[in-house]
This record gives structure tokens, sequence and C-alpha cells, in this order.
């Protein structure tokens, strides 16, 4: 088949959506498709296009048999839901014309990623033009998480926008998420229910099950030996509400074996660093993303996992992390409502992790103690990631309804 994908984030991206698309893009490729991405330069979760890439001209090169076309776009060094807005516009605008020149190359298959929904009408008559299905794969409810997190104000705003969402996506031939419960949330928004599919994020099960912990990566990393290391590796940003770990971690002060220790980048880094130091945090280290050939021994280093979220972002965004800690066998505390996808994970696998109400710092706090009661690896999480999220099996089957409907 001939594939294109369509969406703002991709490799060399090391978290969230980037890195998922990349994967999909080389794994499709290696079987034999011919696969062309319309994407943009890395810039997530540091906020900063890299060094090696331009945020004001198209380049287009190949790697491990993809074809990529980077096209420019405005990156914020500081965020506002108008500068979202316009970052997410540029986008839209710039890539149009890097989707229509291969208009001719008729490609079979369309997918999108969400977000952006910016994108949407671009895909849509590009997709009737060249004769091809079209595949809309939501990672992030954006509107919900707009809303949610009270990015906008709501009012005339929200009605408009949740009016028009259905009327996007039916548009499309069919529409995919990541979860049962945000599968179901796209029928709940009006979404014909023939038209979705569940397409869940994945793990490299084999390569991280066997991983095991360094203390010479914590030691390089500020870490000294013997502590107990409880983890938060990810993007920091308005919808994880990390101020909450702070707090635990003020909380936790007496126990002089425990550290957090924070890995990662995003726009409310700095922040988050300046607000440890004010309240003077011993317990508490920063350190930037690792290469993520080191992830698996990172995770298996780790005596506890935080996954956290704010409330508002439950079940518009999934964490991506979740996947890659459940494979390594680690012992997570997740922050989420008892009805969301990560709540009824929990309910219905119990032992694969512990479940607090979010944005709440005690109840952290004695989820973490629970979490360093837990015996390591936990076989319960290893053994879910092994039956659900092996990365050989989702894109198989994926590739199968590709087939099936092109």
């Amino acid at each position: 088949m001939k594939i294109l994908i369509y969406g703002i984030n991709y490799s060399p991206e090391l978290t969230g959506i980037g890195k998922y698309t990349g994967e999909m893009a080389r794994w499709l490729a290696a079987q034999g498709h011919d696969v062309r991405v319309v994407t943009a330069p890395p810039y997530y979760p540091e906020w900063k296009v890299g060094s090696q890439y331009s945020s004001w001209k198209y380049q287009t090169n190949t790697e491990e048999g993809v074809r990529i076309t980077r096209c420019p776009l405005f990156v914020p060094k500081n965020q506002s839901t108008l500068k979202r807005i316009a970052h997410l516009s540029s986008f839209a605008l710039s890539s149009t014309l890097a989707l229509f020149t291969n208009l001719r190359w008729r490609p079979d298959q369309v997918i999108q990623l969400a977000p952006t929904l910016f994108c949407c009408p671009s895909t849509v008559i590009f997709s009737k033009l060249a004769g091809a299905k079209s595949l809309l794969h939501i990672q992030d409810f954006e509107i919900d998480a707009l809303f949610g997190l009270g990015m906008a104000s709501e009012g005339r705003l929200k009605t408009l926008a949740f009016s028009i969402e259905p009327k996007i996506y039916n548009r499309f031939d069919q529409i995919s998420s990541i979860s049962t419960s945000m599968v179901q949330r796209l029928v709940n928004k009006g979404v014909e229910s023939d038209k979705t599919l569940l397409f869940p994020n994945w793990s490299e099960t084999e390569r991280f099950k066997q991983a095991l912990g360094s203390q010479e990566l914590l030691e390089g990393l500020g870490i000294q030996t013997e502590k107990k290391v409880i983890l938060y590796s990810g993007n920091i940003g308005e919808k994880q509400g990390l101020e909450s770990v702070l707090i635990a971690a003020d909380k936790m002060q007496s126990q002089t074996d425990l550290v957090f220790l924070i890995v990662g980048e995003g726009a409310g880094k700095q922040h988050l660093v300046e607000v440890a130091s004010s309240m003077n945090l011993r317990n508490v280290c920063f350190s930037s993303l690792l290469p993520y050939e080191q992830l698996p021994t990172l995770l298996a280093s780790a005596d506890v996992h935080l996954v956290v979220q704010k409330r508002g972002a439950a079940d518009a965004v999934l964490p991506s992390k979740l996947t890659n800690i459940l494979a390594v066998g680690g012992n997570a505390v997740i922050t989420a409502d008892e009805s969301t996808s990560l709540g009824e994970l929990c309910n219905s696998h119990p032992g694969i992790a512990i479940r607090v109400e979010p944005e709440c710092a005690d109840s952290l706090a004695a989820g973490i103690e629970e979490a360093l009661s837990m015996p390591r690896p936990n076989s319960t999480a290893t053994e879910y990631a092994i039956e659900h999220l092996d990365k050989e099996h989702i894109l198989g089957a994926f590739a199968s309804k590709l087939k099936a409907t092109a």
C-alpha cells in the first residue's frame, strides 16, 4: 500500500505522539509499504526546534525507507491559549502545501494524527481528490483538554467547538483512538460507531521486560547510592499538574531514604524548578530527557513511577508513558478518577498500579507509600503489557485493518 501519514509530531521526538508516529511509519515501511510523512520539525517537549532543523523552511529527506517532509511552524517560547492556536494553525497552513504535492502519488490510505484538528479539512479534501481512504487517529482530545484544563473560557466558544467536532470526525472514513473509553467517547460525541477503531499505543515489551536497573545510571543523575527513587519521566507541561508531586515530596522529606527524580522537558519545567527551589526541597532532583536507548534502564532503576495528570485531562489525554512502565514491571501511582480509562484499568486488573485522586498531594503521598511496599518487578503489569501492549501485535493488527479497507 501507499500510505501517507500526516501529523505535527514525529521522530526524533522522544516522548508523546511523535515517538509513536515515527515507530509506526518505520514499521510500515519495513513491511514493504510505500510510506510518506508530512510533519513538522521536532520541537516537543522542549518547545524549541532542534538545532539540525528549521522552523521557517521546508525540508525533505528519507529515513529508514520513509520519505519525510517537514514544514515550517511557529513555536512559542511561552504558552498561552492564543499562542497555542497560532502554533497549531501555522502548521496547518504550511503543511497543506506539502500535503497536496503528494496528490499525483495517489496514496491508498491517509492517516492523520490529532492533534491537530486544524489539519482535518485539508486531509478530507486531499483524500477525496486522491481517491484515498482517510483515517483520523486521535491521541488527544484537544478540545476536551482545552476546556477541561481551563485553557479557554467557556460559553459560546465551547458550544461552537463541541458542535463542530463530530461533523469533522464523520468526514473521515475511519476514526481510531488509543483506549476503549476514548473510542466510546467518540461515539458519545456523535461519531458513527461502525467508523470507530481501537488502535492503542504500544511497547517494545521484549526489550523492556528484560531491562535491569543501574546504580551507575542513577549516580550519573545525582542520585546517591541506596536511595529509593520515585520517578516522573516525560513532558513537563500544563496538563500534568506536577506541583502536587512537589507538595508530596515536601510531606515526605522526613523519609531521608527517598528521592523524587523528575526527568523531562516542557513549557512548565523552569517554573517547576523554581517552585522546588523556593520550597527548599532537598529530596527532589531534575534531569533532562535521556536517550531512548537508556529509557529501559532508567525505568527499571526506579522503585515507584508517577503517572500524573490534572483531573481535566482525564480521558482527553491518555499518558503514553504508562505502556513502557508496565512493560518493565514498574509499580506506578496513577492520578485518575475511577471512571476514566486509567481508573478502569486499575479496577479490572488488581495490582497493576495504584490509583489515587488527581490534584491531591495527600493521596499521592499515600499512594507512593503503598507502591513502595509492592514487589518488584510487578508481574501483573508485565503480563498485561505482554498480552495487550506488544508492538508487533498491535501494529500488525492495525496494518491488516488498513489493508482490508483500502
